[in-house]
């Protein structure tokens, strides 16, 4: 296993799609409740501990090499939001081409074949990392960075933020994402044993709210 090739999967610069995506903060910055670091902070350690959570955990036990088909039906009855859902197709989708070039896997070719219109994208991730040759820890700790750092990068646009700010709240969110990406993939463990019933399931409302109306909206900067 080359622990440097999570270095390669959590780089922004990765051509997976997320740059294309505020991970909720644009309808949060529009409904006020995201003004400025401290609020940028607050609605990331909600998002980590919540979306965030049982992203990690899917894509733990994908890497895990839990069916991911069964992974991709309880993804879908952990995100009510149509609008979260699609949107988590398309990144799978965009994450599947750019991984299957980086890591040629017969399982990644297979997870295409089954979701052409692409799978969730924590599921992609973990199938990735396992052809990556990482193990479920790597898997989690890069989704659940993937769901505090995308907001942060998005508010930067959004408020004109200083980066600097936006880095330094995600500094001080690291010993969470510790916490959180030790309990999802303790969970994805679980699932071997008991199923995907063992996966959290922690619920964000407001991050569903916000991206039903985000999805109707006729000017927007971001996809979700």
């Amino acid at each position: 296993m080359s622990r440097a090739a999570l270095l390669v999967l959590a780089d922004g610069r990765f051509p997976a799609g997320g740059h294309a995506h505020s991970g909720g903060a644009e309808a949060a910055v529009r409904a006020g409740r995201i003004t400025g670091a401290a609020s940028l902070e607050d609605f990331c350690r909600g998002r980590l501990h919540t979306s965030g959570l049982v992203a990690a955990a899917l894509a733990a036990a994908a890497a895990l090499g839990v069916d991911p088909v069964a992974l991709d039906a309880a993804a879908d009855a952990r995100t009510p939001s149509l609008a979260l859902r699609v949107a988590a197709r398309r990144l799978g989708r965009q994450l599947a081409r750019a991984a299957r070039a980086t890591w040629p896997s017969a399982e990644l070719d297979g997870l295409a074949r089954e979701f052409p219109k692409g799978a969730h994208q924590p599921v992609v991730l973990g199938v990735t990392a396992r052809a990556a040759g990482l193990g479920p820890e790597d898997a989690a700790y890069c989704s659940a960075y993937e769901s505090v750092s995308g907001p942060a990068s998005a508010t930067v646009r959004l408020l004109s933020l200083d980066p600097f700010d936006a880095t330094a709240a995600l500094a001080r969110l690291a010993p969470e994402l510790d916490v959180v990406a030790h309990a999802a993939a303790t969970a994805a463990r679980r699932v071997l044993e008991e199923g995907v019933e063992a996966l959290p399931a922690a619920a964000a409302p407001l991050l569903e709210i916000g991206a039903e109306a985000h999805a109707a909206w006729p000017v927007r900067l971001f996809a979700s």
